[in-house]
């Protein structure tokens, strides 16, 4: 049997309900003349990708050069996929900035708890990953594929949120 894959652009809706339906996700950043990439975890939420780390090389990179990408996908088969890209500059939410910069990580810290509850508490899991930051989704493309088994409208109404 031969299969015939099909290759679509994912419009805006299904992006945002493939990044509400994870919450595993690789930065990408780029230093001189090496791009590394990391899993992180994350949480979408009102045009945002808020996720946590820890301090390090990542932290000390993206705090010279904000300009990431972002990557999530789901993988069913070979020609069963949907991939999510976003492109942005990273920010680095304070909680001990201005009014409005402790108003974004108050909003930051509600997304990271929502997905890790004791998240920066007394009996967090993770505890050295205490930076919280946020990426804007407005640079977002996705791409998918279906193979004869599974046609693009099957896909799409299968989606988490559709």
């Amino acid at each position: 049997m031969s299969i015939n894959p099909q290759f679509h652009v994912l419009n805006v809706a299904e992006c945002e309900a493939l990044l509400a339906a994870h919450h595993v996700g690789r930065l990408a950043y780029t230093f001189r003349d090496r791009l590394d990439i990391a899993p992180v975890h994350y949480v979408y939420r009102d045009g945002w990708i808020y996720g946590r780390t820890g301090p390090g090389a990542k932290m000390d990179i993206v705090a010279h050069h904000p300009w990431v990408a972002f990557e999530v996908d789901e993988v069913d088969a070979l020609f069963r996929w949907r991939s999510v890209v976003v492109h942005g500059r990273i920010e680095i939410l304070d909680p001990d900035g201005t009014p409005h910069d402790r108003e974004r990580y108050e909003i930051g810290l509600a997304a990271v708890r929502s997905l890790s509850p004791a998240a920066l508490l007394v009996d967090d899991p993770s505890p050295h990953r205490d930076i919280i930051f946020r990426l804007p989704t407005s640079e977002m493309t996705g791409r998918a594929a279906t193979d004869d088994s599974v046609s693009a409208a099957s896909v799409a109404d299968t989606a988490p949120g559709a």
